[in-house]
């Protein structure tokens, strides 16, 4: 017997996610079914799918439900399991104020890369603490065709490789991973951002993200590709003791990021809910045959 199903889809900055609101983990979203919903031909479309559970309904955000009520089940495009999304955690923030969850103000929110907490502001945007950059040892490259870039190792919680190049468009079409060294660098895969200057404090950026191919935004991205740049600039705030502020650009908008001397790290930007409505469980078992 088919039941109906209830979904939304938003997006922060144009990176897009199919939301699919589970309060008490009921549903059974094994990877083949997420790549279905997020297949943009064949299914809803979404660069990945945020399944919204409450904290102490979920094994692995239990430990989390005294600070955290709602967990943030993130999901890539094909299916794979991912620790953190930035731009998800302001689209899933929206969606509890849509849904009556949750007010103007700040919140807190459940992830695999731990508890984020969330700023809902009156003019529409959403900052997210994204917590600490760890800046792993070892040289790493990152190459597209015949260009290679030496390339900075930064993990927000996912693993990231940041290249400073002359031409996004060296990028290429990044539909397939960027192949990297020394390859133990990165074991479970990596998300690859290519960076301009576009002037002070203020530079653009393509990205592979794991697992999803190109997207128009990364907010963990966003905020490693800060941190790679304050290295380069010389100015790390901790070493500093003065915030800095970088504007990224991406090709879906704008993310303002700024970096604490205590190595706490913001980003803000926009998130939107642009519809909802309901997919037939029938459709997704044949799907899955």
């Amino acid at each position: 017997m088919s039941t109906r199903i209830a979904f939304l889809k938003g997006h922060g900055t144009e990176n897009d996610f199919v939301i699919v609101p589970d309060p008490e983990n009921v549903l059974d979203l094994p990877p083949a079914a997420v790549a279905a919903l997020c297949d943009r031909r064949a299914g809803l479309g979404g660069d990945g799918l945020l399944h919204v559970v409450r904290s102490a309904a979920h094994p692995e955000a239990r430990g989390m439900a005294a600070d955290a009520e709602w967990f943030m089940d993130y999901r890539n495009g094909d299916g794979s399991v991912a620790e953190m999304c930035g731009n998800g955690v302001r689209v899933f923030a929206r969606y509890l104020q849509h849904a009556g969850h949750v007010t103007e103000g700040d919140l807190t929110i459940a992830t695999r890369g731990g508890v984020k907490t969330v700023h809902l502001a009156k003019n529409g945007d959403v900052t997210v603490g994204m917590g600490r950059a760890r800046l792993p040892e070892g040289d790493v490259e990152v190459s597209v065709g015949e260009h290679t870039w030496p390339a900075r190792n930064v993990n927000m919680g996912n693993p990231h490789a940041v290249a400073f190049v002359a031409d996004l468009a060296h990028a290429g079409d990044l539909y397939a991973p960027p192949p990297h060294r020394p390859a133990g660098a990165y074991p479970d895969g990596v998300n690859v951002e290519f960076v301009v200057d576009r002037g002070p404090r203020h530079v653009a950026m393509r990205v592979h993200e794991r697992g999803s191919g190109e997207t128009r935004s990364c907010g963990t991205g966003a905020c490693a590709v800060a941190v790679a740049a304050a290295r380069r600039d010389g100015v790390d705030p901790a070493v500093t003791g003065t915030p800095v502020t970088y504007t990224v650009d991406v090709p879906g908008g704008t993310l303002v990021i700024t970096e604490r001397p205590d190595g706490e790290i913001d980003m803000t930007g926009p998130a939107v809910i642009v519809a909802e409505g309901a997919f037939d469980s029938a459709w997704l078992e044949g799907v899955l045959g």
